[in-house]
């Protein structure tokens, strides 16, 4: 059964998700990345394949995104972060994780968006038809830069199992991000899925078949 549910943030925004009840004790949590939704295909099929295994799922969409309020939020690697930050989870999939996050901001934004971002505060990125598709805001983009993943890492408590999965031909976030992961977060598996582009496009099936048993297995042992 697919319920929605809206959530406050501490902003008095609403969040806005899907929850997949199957009655199961454990509940998964999927957090989408980089202008992404809660609708996005990777989401959905491992929602549904969760689902199938009698596994709870939750997906949502990040404040800015898809049907939640609120500024932008980035996304992307927020599940390494939590951890980092509240030992309270037993498990984390870090699935095409970004490992130095001032890397890519030129690519997209141009050599000068901190200087537009200092003149105007903000920023709108349009889509080709002039709309504005989001807005990244001078302190998200300073949060982003400042965040170090590689001292955030190194707090994850090592009882905490993590599964990195990386595709082999990702276009976005090179193969040697999750290499870099794989040196240092602790009680980890790395699982690289040969051909694979940043989405799984045609690597759907392939990409769930490596993080469902993943997943039901922590799901067994707790």
């Amino acid at each position: 059964m697919q319920q929605k549910v809206t959530i406050p943030n501490k902003h008095g925004k609403k969040l806005v998700g899907l929850l997949h009840d199957t009655g199961s004790p454990q509940l998964v949590v999927l957090c989408h990345g980089f202008r992404s939704t809660k609708e996005y295909k990777i989401m959905v099929n491992l929602a549904g394949a969760l689902e199938k295994e009698g596994i709870s799922a939750f997906r949502f969409d990040f404040s800015g995104n898809g049907e939640s309020e609120g500024s932008f939020q980035f996304g992307g690697d927020v599940v390494l972060l939590y951890a980092s930050k509240y030992h309270d989870i037993p498990a984390v999939v870090n699935l095409s994780g970004r490992y130095d996050l001032k890397r890519g901001i030129e690519e997209r934004f141009g050599k000068d968006f901190m200087e537009r971002l200092k003149k105007d505060g903000y920023m709108d990125v349009k889509t080709k038809k002039g709309e504005v598709e989001y807005r990244v805001t001078e302190e998200s983009m300073k949060e982003r830069l400042n965040t170090n993943m590689h001292g955030a890492c190194l707090l994850i408590d090592p009882s905490c199992r993590l599964l990195t999965v990386h595709g082999s031909a990702d276009e976005i976030i090179p193969l040697e991000d999750a290499k870099e992961f794989a040196k240092i977060l602790p009680n980890h598996e790395l699982k690289i899925i040969e051909g694979a582009n940043h989405g799984y496009s045609s690597h759907q099936d392939e990409l769930v078949s490596v993080v469902l048993p993943f997943l039901k297995e922590m799901c067994a042992t707790r």
